[in-house]
């Protein structure tokens, strides 16, 4: 890679995976283009206590490594944005498989904890259950704390997007706290929704839908190996 860096140095795909991915920010920064493509400024804010010029620093080296690539958007935004290439969409999957191994460590209590609506957009992907989806062509708006994202679901697969939804079978409105709360298990979506801090507008069977297609950790409690044993028996 172009920038100094220290490496592993060993003959092994998982070290050399690190020695591209294994400083601090490169998997968030990651994370964030998952749902699409980002400006700098977006992507600044939706990394709070990186600094520009470690970010600056983290994207070079993601270009080094052809996993993100920038993109002029055409007129009338012009803008430049930084995108996934191919090989950074393929590892969609392998990051998406370590954060539902973590999903427990959402009930655990942390100090001055973060959140960015951009992270509740990308957790639609992490808690996706492509068997309950199967059969449903639905489109579902998200607004957390007055951003919007929507995401599709056809047949089986899921696409989630920034911006509003063209024709959203439902909206889904809360704020960041609420979003937290029921991704904890602190909150129900039913108690969100009784006292208010969760609405929904549109098909009332299309947000049942998405609450069986997307459903948030069931348990606080670390996986362990009779548990996974179990699951997998299941």
């Amino acid at each position: 890679m172009a920038h100094s860096k220290r490496i592993y140095n060993q003959f092994c795909p998982f070290a050399r995976t690190l020695d591209i991915l294994g400083e601090r920010w490169t998997l968030l920064v990651i994370r964030n283009l998952l749902i699409g493509p980002l400006r700098y400024k977006d992507l600044l804010d939706a990394l709070p206590g990186i600094g520009t010029n470690l970010l600056a620093d983290r994207l070079k080296g993601l270009e080094s490594a052809d996993i993100v690539r920038r993109r002029k958007l055409p007129p009338p935004a012009g803008s430049t944005v930084y995108e996934l290439t191919e090989l950074g969409r393929g590892l969609e999957a392998p990051l998406l498989d370590l954060a539902r191994w973590g999903l427990w460590t959402l009930s655990q209590p942390v100090e001055d904890t973060q959140f960015r609506p951009l992270w509740g957009a990308a957790g639609l992907k992490i808690v996706f259950q492509p068997e309950a989806a199967l059969g449903v062509h639905d489109t579902y708006e998200l607004r957390i704390d007055g951003e919007a994202f929507h995401a599709t679901v056809a047949d089986g697969d899921l696409d989630v997007r920034q911006g509003p939804a063209e024709r959203p079978d439902v909206v889904i409105t809360t704020d960041g706290d609420t979003w937290q709360g029921m991704a904890s298990g602190a909150l129900s979506p039913v108690e969100a929704i009784a006292t208010g801090k969760l609405r929904l507008e549109g098909d009332p069977a299309a947000g049942l839908r998405f609450s069986q297609i997307f459903r948030p950790p069931a348990s606080s409690a670390p996986p362990t190996a009779s548990s996974s044993a179990t699951a997998v028996a299941s």
